[in-house]
């Protein structure tokens, strides 16, 4: 994958919010996009769309476990609700899912995210990189 569109309330807020959570750089403004590559390479081009254009959308990033701790305690400094399960019937903890570690919340342009260190896939392989 080369780059995702990711529509937001407000494109710098959302590419901000994510830069910082996972310790990566904001790119130029270019058009109507603000840019946030990952260190596999991927560029997600965050939009800002009219609040009725706005649906639910899931991002999820495997992260390798010796990042986990940082990322999660940037996300608990921003005050943004976590939960352990997608539904949010676990506040305030995180999962061991697959034997790995993982949360889900909400960017502030209204995306699900979630982050996590052990894929869903018993066969792939952890991160290296991200």
């Amino acid at each position: 994958m080369n780059h995702l569109i990711v529509p937001s309330r407000n494109n710098r807020e959302s590419a901000e919010f994510l830069a910082n959570l996972l310790g990566l750089e904001v790119g130029q403004e270019w058009g109507p996009f603000i840019p946030v590559e990952t260190r596999n390479g991927v560029r997600l081009d965050f939009a800002t769309v009219p609040e009725e254009d706005l649906r639910l959308q899931h991002y999820c990033f495997l992260i390798p476990e010796d990042d986990f701790d940082a990322v999660f305690a940037r996300l608990v400094e921003t005050g943004v609700t976590y939960h352990a399960d997608p539904m949010g019937k676990q506040p305030g903890e995180i999962n061991h899912n697959h034997g790995g570690r993982g949360v889900y919340f909400l960017d502030p342009g209204g995306n699900g995210m979630e982050i996590i260190t052990q894929p869903y896939e018993p066969e792939r392989r952890r991160p290296t990189a991200w």
